[in-house]
């Protein structure tokens, strides 16, 4: 399959830098980077117009990386807690998306989309996770993502407490109630 040269309007993770010619396949090319504003057809007249844009371009992706690396520094240990149902063992019915954490971001005081968020597989269980949250192509902050079954498991879990460790406990101490009242019940029956 012929592949298709392109010129990156701005820098793409594992793709490359701004104003760099990159051959991509056609439908990366066609569904991702040329709707998203990501890179232009490598033609004489368009590497004409971005030879004559560039420094205008750069001084834009500047400015633009310096505002991100601020709001990044103002937003630095974010903590996002979604509360779902879950079973015993901790996994999740369904799975936290991206949707999922880009509003818990926005109400914790960070306007992100979906899309910003960049996670590798769905989350699947109760914990804590670290997301990797896009700000700019250049700059990229750590979320952690608190996954929980109630506020008060999820606050347990920000303390660093072993849940499995506290529901053994409990679980312990309500069979020995529920012994010691089978004892006194059937010492009272006789």
């Amino acid at each position: 399959m012929p592949m298709i040269d392109l010129i990156l309007m701005q820098r793409v993770e594992k793709l490359g830098q701004m104003g760099e010619t990159v051959k991509v396949r056609p439908g990366y090319a066609r569904n991702f980077l040329l709707p998203q504003g990501k890179a232009i057809r490598a033609s004489r007249d368009n590497m004409a117009k971005f030879a004559e844009q560039r420094a205008q371009l750069e001084a834009q992706n500047i400015k633009r990386r310096d505002e991100a690396e601020r709001v990044a520094e103002r937003v630095t240990g974010l903590t996002v807690t979604i509360i779902r149902q879950a079973g015993e063992s901790g996994g999740l019915y369904g799975s936290v998306s991206p949707r999922d954490i880009a509003e818990g971001c926005t109400e914790g005081g960070l306007t992100v989309t979906r899309a910003q968020v960049l996670l590798e597989q769905p989350i699947k269980a109760v914990g804590l996770h670290t997301v990797r949250v896009e700000l700019h192509p250049e700059v990229h902050i750590p979320v952690i993502v608190n996954i929980a079954r109630s506020l008060e498991q999820a606050e347990k879990q920000a303390r660093g407490e072993d849940l499995k460790a506290a529901d053994a406990a409990e679980e312990a101490s309500l069979e020995a109630e529920l012994a010691a009242e089978l004892a006194d019940l059937g010492a009272a029956s006789e």
